[in-house]
């Protein structure tokens, strides 16, 4: 951390700190009912003279905690039901019951007044451009948080196959480690291969956050074009659900998610468990093959997947203390997990392996503190810190030759597939991460600091005497970021900066004169800059909502894209940090036709000018790829989204995304004269793409309770090139993609429901990264059941 850095996190240490004691804090819990005494859900209950509430669930029931002793006055509201207020006389540490019914208010239906809002519409009026996913309402299908994700206005997941394989996240056209994951707040940097979001059932989540072009300081991030937030599922009591899935490919999923809570003494115990297994044995069509053995020349083959298995297991387990007067949650924890991944191919399809695999753990110690009025009313402080000591190992000790036929040709010489290896090595990646916040009326000043840090470690027992093992791969970085808001009912405005910092180590190789001479020098490399920006959001009416938003921001290359990942990424220690200036404009319109028809619209434009770009292109040898530089790239783009609901009955939604990304730079090396790819849009990535999906539901069918759903997900991506449109009379172009998804949910009660899904209906040929092809037809069923 930089001197500067160091100065201002004391100094604004010093503003925040009070000089009152320990809080001593209440807890008010109970059921918003209507005047029949049926529970209303999505009801908000807020203390009038704070920053605390809650919104109620699906049963009615809200919990409040952290409240001062004393007077305090409550207002608790809702669409179509008039709004209440009243006082409560509150003892210290004690925990108090209260009921409220609300009466319908049938004109305020008619004026479409918008009171009570859900936590999901809190979030998305803010200022900052944030869609949210409603994961709740996808727990019955078997979908992973990746692909539940890519039916999200300006969202592409890009995978180079089926279960387990490696994905790339795009928002708005800004992709990969552009784009920063968070659980729960906490960056998933240091999680490794074995966790990433096309592994992790959407079961586990409660419902994520997207946030487009601009990211607020809470999270912490140097992200360059915008961040995903998955909030997992809290519960108020003790809780245990179990769900298991079994479809095409012989693929396994299995999810437990479980909590104990001792109500009198706060100790609490969560555990998230799941497991994912694929054979991945897809079949891919139009597929050249060229024999092993005569070397005949097969086009447009029909194969199948032979060498693609892959499995992971992980448990996530928290233990300690919540709604304690010296800490909201004081919990330490670990994650641990492992993996095992064949690899089936290269970059490309027409590279064919049959032997190498790679396999991998995750042992993660953790550390979380979050307490509100910590000292004095309205300073919050979050802190979470965890390091990662897993292992991953890269085996490949079978010199052949494959095709898809599955034929090979073997040497006898020692030798592997791609590197002749058993490398095993860590990658010892820590995060601390620390939230100060403090609310005074309608003002709050805000301050995070996250510190990242990376060291390579490893070591080839084939190779045991190779000096490359020793050389230092070490990455530390820093973002300090300070924030001011000012909020007020019908608008609100948020200003803020960042600082960056990263120091890396590694081995610089020069060539000196002469053939074939080298030298090695240890090298230290370090970059310090500033970003900064702005958001504000305006109600014009109350169900029309308009935002713009700013960002300078920076985005630190990762460790793996300058060190390698081992597999099919080349490492490239001179890669530069990328910077970005990001433009959002955005409108929201509800309407409320009557109290059964709604309508909601959202609209945005995005402009991004990016200096220093990174981007995947092929390695000189066009088997692996490497991140590199482009000097300057420009995206303008839309995106939308209409939705319609009929009461609870009828769901039907839309959303398209059209980004023009282009290279800007207008002199390369090498190029006396304009460069030959000066504004050519960039490759290899989707410029128009959408989703449409509907839901309908039958109540009470064949029984009271008894619901069945019906879902269709339609997914479209226009075609698009592989390579530069201006080289080549050949761009071996990407064709328009159709794929239709059905599936049916049949829910019992609220402990049993049954689904059945179908992805990609008409068997269509999809593809992704360089024309990998993606799974055809698939079928799947699960079961879910909560045992309480």
């Amino acid at each position: 951390m930089t001197k500067s850095n160091i100065i201002l996190l004391v100094v604004l240490c010093l503003l925040f700190l009070p000089t009152s004691v320990f809080a001593q804090t209440s807890i008010v819990s109970g059921v918003v009912s209507d005047e029949k005494g049926v529970p209303i859900p999505g009801a908000t209950v807020r203390l009038v003279d704070a920053f605390l509430g809650d919104v109620t669930d699906e049963k009615g029931a809200y919990t409040i905690s952290g409240l001062k002793q004393g007077l305090t006055k409550v207002r608790i509201t809702c669409l179509g039901y008039k709004p209440h207020e009243m006082e409560m006389n509150l003892r210290a540490n004690a925990q108090a019951t209260h009921h409220f019914v609300l009466q319908e208010d049938i004109m305020s239906l008619e004026a479409v007044t918008v009171t009570g809002k859900s936590v999901i519409q809190e979030i998305e009026e803010k200022a900052f451009n944030v869609a949210v996913v409603d994961a709740k309402a996808l727990h019955g299908t078997s979908l992973d948080l990746a692909h539940a994700l890519d039916r999200t206005s300006g969202v592409r997941v890009r995978e180079a196959g089926g279960v387990g394989s490696q994905m790339s996240f795009s928002i708005n056209g800004f992709r990969g480690n552009q784009v920063r994951m968070f659980i729960d707040g906490i960056p998933m940097d240091n999680l490794g291969s074995a966790f990433q979001l096309n592994n992790i059932p959407v079961g586990m989540a409660e419902r994520i956050e997207v946030y487009k072009g601009v990211v607020p300081i809470s999270l912490g991030a140097d992200a360059l074009g915008g961040a995903v937030n998955i909030v997992t599922n809290t519960y108020e009591k003790s809780h245990l659900d179990v769900s298991y899935s079994y479809g095409s490919f012989n693929t396994h999923r299995t999810i437990v998610n479980a909590i104990y809570v001792a109500p009198e003494s706060g100790f609490t115990v969560q555990l998230n468990a799941f497991q994912n297994y694929s054979d991945n044995n897809y079949k891919m069509m139009g597929v050249d093959v060229a024999d092993i053995n005569t070397g005949a020349y097969n086009r447009d083959q029909t194969v199948e997947r032979f060498h693609d298995t892959y499995h992971n297991e992980t448990i996530i387990v928290k233990a300690g203390l919540v709604n304690k007067p010296f800490a909201d949650q004081l919990l330490i924890g670990a994650t641990l997990g492992q993996k095992y991944q064949e690899i089936q191919t290269g970059a490309r399809v027409e590279t064919v392996f049959g032997k190498w695999h790679r396999k991998g753990t995750i042992i993660m110690p953790s550390l979380k503190y979050v307490k509100n009025d910590l000292f004095t009313k309205g300073l919050n402080v979050r802190l979470n810190a965890n390091y990662n000591a897993g292992m991953e190992q890269n085996i490949d000790t079978v010199n052949r030759r494959y095709n898809w036929f599955g034929q090979y040709k073997e040497y006898a010489v020692p030798g592997g597939e791609r590197s002749y290896s058993l490398y095993k090595f860590r990658d010892n990646v820590g995060i601390t991460m620390a939230n100060v916040e403090y609310r005074v009326a309608h003002h709050s000043v805000a301050l995070s600091n996250t510190f990242n840090t990376f060291n390579r470690k490893g070591e080839d027992e084939l190779n045991p005497e190779n000096d490359e093992f020793d050389e230092p791969r070490k990455n530390q970085k820093n973002i300090l970021g300070l924030g001011y808001t000012y909020e007020r009912e019908s608008w609100n405005a948020s200003v803020f900066m960042k600082e960056y910092f990263q120091r890396n180590e590694f081995t610089k190789v020069t060539e000196q004169e002469g053939y074939n001479q080298y030298e090695y020098n240890n090298t230290t490399s370090t970059f310090n800059s500033m970003g900064y920006g702005a958001a504000l959001s305006w109600f014009v009416y109350d169900n029309l909502q308009l935002k713009a938003s700013y960002e300078k921001s920076y985005r630190l290359p990762e460790s793996n894209e300058l060190f390698g990942d081992m597999i099919n990424l080349d490492a490239n220690i001179d890669l530069k940090p990328e910077h970005s200036h990001n433009y959002n404009l955005g409108a929201s319109l509800w309407v409320t036709v009557n109290p059964d028809n709604r309508l909601n619209f959202n609209a945005g434009g995005f402009y991004r000018y990016a200096k220093d770009f990174i981007r995947a292109r092929f390695s000189s040898n066009q088997v692996k790829i490497i991140m590199d530089n482009l000097g300057s790239v420009t995206n303008l783009g839309i995106d939308g989204e209409m939705r319609y609901e009929y009461k609870d009955v009828l769901n039907i939604g839309a959303n398209i995304t059209y980004q023009n990304l282009r290279n800007n730079t207008q002199y390369e090396p090498g190029y006396i004269t304009e460069s030959p790819v000066y504004r050519d849009r960039i490759p290899n990535e989707p410029y128009l793409f959408g989703n449409g999906n509907a839901t309908y539901t039958f109540h009470d069918l064949w029984d009271k309770g008894h619901r069945l759903n019906l879902g269709y997900n339609l997914l479209y991506v226009h075609g698009f090139y592989l390579y530069w449109p201006s080289q080549g009379s050949d761009k071996l172009d990407i064709p328009a993609q159709v794929s239709h998804d059905l599936t049916l949910t049949y829910i019992l009660n609220d402990k049993l429901q049954l689904t059945a899904e179908c992805r990609n209906l008409t068997n269509k040929k999809l593809y992704d990264n360089f024309s990998l092809q993606k799974p055809g037809r698939s079928f799947t069923g699960k079961i879910t059941y909560n045992i309480f």
